[in-house]
């Protein structure tokens, strides 16, 4: 088979989104109604979402058209540099060479809007005036903010409480773009009131704060619900990433042997790798695939690959994924965009298929890394970005143990200029290490849904 060429038009940006489930040598398990655990339809997500995007959730064409009027926005910021970071080779002593695509340049300051704009062009196409979202760190939740205010929509976002207190400057750069942002678990929604009835001083979660943006979304017919990572299309328009990376290091004239992401939902892990996994299932290029994710929230390295909710009340389909268990409840570590209990489900078939390998790092590894490539690159990365950061140190060093050159390729998926008391806090050593609680993930588990 001829390898595929990526369309670029004469900008150098992607004219389609690339979607994997064109070139899987299986195709992933059904995503099953809540109540029937029977396989959803069109119109069980139609209350939910604009049906253009249910038919890229479920489409298997390769290549999907970028609207032009998203294209028309991209172009502020894309394509985004790729970067081969010398001075940090220098520094590891390292014959790897590595390589990073900077994400960081978009108006929100991270991958995020990839999917933001779309999903409200779709959103505003379709005659919706208000999306609800949740939002962990505040990257989504900014960037669909941005998205809304270009398209007139409005924005209502609930974020994870403990990252709402950290993280002050997110979510006022949320309401710069005019979103309404609220602390999660809320007394606005019953499963929040739920939430805050069994435990009052709880600091939230992802999945509590998808559950409360659900129940909002459907009380509404002029309302829409967004996800900023986790489902099949928020995959498949961060692909523009990975696309990029593709025609930028055919430019340099090198390929990568070893691909890095961090991974929470999976969207900017996805978007970088998945047209490079791509080309592997395709039998054109072989390379090695790592996610990194948080040692505090393991679903990928300790997690249970099975049927779960999305949401900690059980409102949204069920999908085969690595999880920990819609219940539970990660600490409050600072990478807040991952904290999320369950594994994109694409990103969890790949992992099945032994198209990728997972590891976990602890939160001091992570800030350390974030200063190691700060002062030898000059970008402070994002928290989240940080295990990226991790993932491809350890690898050049590996690479420095065995006397062996390796290309690494990592997705720096976000600046940390709006999460300074982070690091303020990890110079003053007062940020620690969090373990998980296999007791809670045990519990978590035993809850999870049966299903034949």
């Amino acid at each position: 088979m001829e390898p595929i060429k990526y369309l670029l038009s004469e900008d150098r940006m992607p004219t389609s989104w690339y979607n994997i489930a064109a070139d899987l040598p299986t195709p992933p398990p059904a995503v099953l109604h809540p109540a029937t655990h029977q396989p959803v339809g069109p119109a069980d997500l139609a209350p939910l979402f604009p049906m253009a995007l249910i038919m890229q959730e479920v489409s298997t064409e390769r290549a999907i058209e970028i609207p032009d009027e998203v294209r028309s926005i991209y172009q502020q910021w894309r394509p985004t540099p790729l970067y081969r970071a010398r001075r940090l080779e220098r520094a590891l002593d390292t014959p790897a060479k590595i390589y990073y695509k900077y994400e960081g340049v978009s108006p929100a300051g991270s991958h995020k809007p990839n999917t933001a704009v779309p999903q409200a062009y779709y959103n505003k196409q379709e005659g919706v005036k208000r999306i609800v979202t949740e939002t962990g760190a505040g990257q989504w939740g900014s960037s669909l903010a941005f998205a809304g205010a270009l398209f007139g929509l409005e924005i209502l976002v609930y974020m994870v409480k403990v990252s709402y207190n950290q993280k002050p400057y997110r979510r006022a750069l949320m309401e710069t773009y005019g979103a309404r942002v609220v602390a999660s678990p809320s007394t606005e929604t019953a499963s929040g009131r739920a939430i805050l009835a069994a435990n009052p001083d709880s600091t939230g979660s992802l999945g509590i704060a998808i559950s409360e943006a659900v129940e909002v979304a459907v009380q509404r017919e002029d309302t829409k619900y967004a996800l900023g990572s986790v489902l099949n299309h928020v995959l498949l328009h961060q692909t523009v990433v990975g696309q990029e990376a593709l025609a930028q290091l055919e430019m340099a004239g090198d390929y990568p042997d070893i691909l890095v992401g961090c991974t929470g939902g999976g969207s900017n892990f996805a978007g970088l790798t998945f047209p490079f996994i791509g080309a592997k299932l395709r039998g054109e290029r072989d390379v090695r695939v790592v996610a990194v994710e948080p040692a505090a929230c393991p679903s990928l390295t300790k997690g249970k690959y099975t049927y779960d909710f999305g949401d900690t009340a059980g409102m949204t389909p069920l999908v085969k994924m690595h999880t920990l268990g819609h219940t539970f409840v990660p600490s409050g570590f600072h990478a807040g965009g991952l904290r999320y209990h369950g594994m994109a489900p694409m990103v969890s078939h790949l992992v099945e298929l032994g198209q990728i390998e997972a590891t976990n790092v602890q939160q001091l590894e992570t800030f350390a890394a974030g200063l190691t490539f700060a002062r030898a690159e000059g970008i402070l990365p994002a928290p989240e970005a940080n295990h990226a950061v991790a993932g491809a140190i350890n690898e050049a060093l590996r690479c420095k143990e065995e006397g062996v050159s390796r290309t690494i390729l990592f997705n720096l998926c976000g600046h940390g200029y709006l999460d300074m008391q982070a690091y303020t806090d990890y110079m003053a050593g007062k940020l620690k290490d969090f373990e998980y609680s296999s007791e809670e993930v045990a519990m978590a588990l035993a809850g999870l849904p049966s299903v034949g």
